[in-house]
């Protein structure tokens, strides 16, 4: 393992961690806005669930491109310029879906996905380097930071939908990343990070947790994204079809994911990593079951945000345990996990999509996500028989 030396935080330091929560702000509500988003572009060519989902498809297709430049970039050019290069991709991107071509949408929703491929692992790995003695709370609340834009991308979109301008939404978007690729431009952010000692161990990639944690990098992703992006379309098929309640339904996802993200490192005080992940992904498991039940806009709502609390620590806990195990070869290795996540948000909204189709039922589709955290819960319990759930079980995942 990795010998690590903790870098204290200087007021450089503090201004990259700054940018970087910034940064994730917008990537948040980039990573999210097909869910409110779907029923227009839908709306607007006639599109059924199947061809719907090509939207995600596309995305999250085009993360996994995004993941595996900024694994070859980052050794090469630095965080830095990756962070710049995805941040301009990523709003360029957005702002090609307001084209009214469909074929020049979804090539807007690929160079979305792959600028958040290049920024997500970047940010995530970046800020795990900068605060080498507390991992999991800087990564809950760097992702805290992704949620304030999950949360605040749905209530801008329903705003701009009343007065038929929800265009002004990917230009503000594209103004919002062109603006943070400046910041990052005038931080030297791998000055600061976590220098680790120790050559590289190629014997890591047979480690029994490797298959483990790309499955939960998988799962999670697809999970998330298959929830976030059809449940409101659910709610206005199924509850309420009038109105525009519906459009708001992913922000009680990404509210209480937010609110589970900041509370995460008080918790993590008391309980171990592994423990907290088993509790939110059953959280997550109960909130998917209801929502599917639900016959009003208030259960569902209910569902919705249970399922968010739940899911909000999974994530941030993961690569967590990869950062804190690996050392040098996390970078490697998470290019792996987080072209694995990418496939997850790819694969499992468009197969609710092609589900739904099928069997002419949303609530159908939607029970892929459900398996996927009933998965997901086996999963980390295997990680705690394997690794104990003592205070630093992470830390023995070996």
């Amino acid at each position: 393992m990795a010998v690590s030396t903790a870098v204290p935080h200087s007021a450089p330091a503090t201004r990259s961690i700054v940018v970087l929560h910034l940064g994730f702000i917008v990537t948040g509500m980039v990573n999210t806005m097909l869910g409110p988003l779907l029923p227009i572009l839908s709306g607007r060519w006639a599109l059924t669930d199947a061809q719907s989902g090509y939207f995600f498809a596309a995305q999250f297709g085009a993360s996994i491109v995004g993941v595996t430049l900024s694994s070859a970039l980052v050794p090469r050019w630095g965080s830095r310029l990756t962070l710049i290069i995805g941040f301009l991709i990523m709003g360029s991107g957005t702002a090609a879906l307001t084209l009214d071509s469909w074929g020049l949408a979804i090539l807007g929703a690929f160079g979305s996905g792959m600028g958040f491929g290049l920024t997500i692992p970047t940010t995530n790995l970046l800020v795990s380097e900068l605060n080498p003695e507390h991992r999991a709370a800087a990564l809950n609340l760097v992702n805290f930071s992704w949620g304030i834009g999950a949360v605040s991308g749905p209530f801008l979109i329903a705003g701009l939908q009343h007065t038929s301008r929800v265009s002004l939404f990917m230009f503000i978007i594209l103004g919002l990343s062109i603006f943070v690729a400046l910041l990052v431009s005038t931080c030297d952010m791998e000055a600061h990070a976590e220098k680790q000692s120790g050559d590289s161990d190629p014997k890591a990639w047979r480690s029994k947790y490797v298959p483990v944690l790309a499955a939960v990098f998988f799962l999670y992703v697809g999970s998330e994204a298959s929830v976030g992006g059809w449940i409101a379309a659910l709610a206005r098929r199924t509850v309420a079809p009038s109105g525009t309640a519906w459009v708001l339904t992913p922000s009680f996802f990404w509210a209480t994911l937010l609110i589970g993200r900041a509370s995460a490192p008080m918790i993590l005080r008391r309980i171990p990593e592994l423990v907290l992940a088993r509790i939110g992904v059953a959280l997550a498991t109960a909130g998917t079951t209801l929502f599917l039940l639900a016959g009003t806009i208030w259960v569902l709502g209910f569902g919705v945000a249970l399922a968010g609390l739940g899911f909000a620590s999974v994530y941030p806990i993961a690569i967590s345990v990869l950062s804190h195990h690996f050392g040098k070869m996390a970078a490697r290795i998470g290019g792996l996990l987080f072209s694995l996540a990418g496939l997850g948000g790819t694969v499992m909204p468009w197969v609710v999509g092609l589900t739904s189709t099928h069997f002419a039922s949303l609530r159908t589709g939607l029970l892929v996500p459900l398996l996927g955290c009933v998965a997901m819960f086996g999963l980390y319990t295997v990680l705690a028989i394997w690794s104990g759930d003592g205070p630093d079980a992470a830390s023995r995942v070996v």
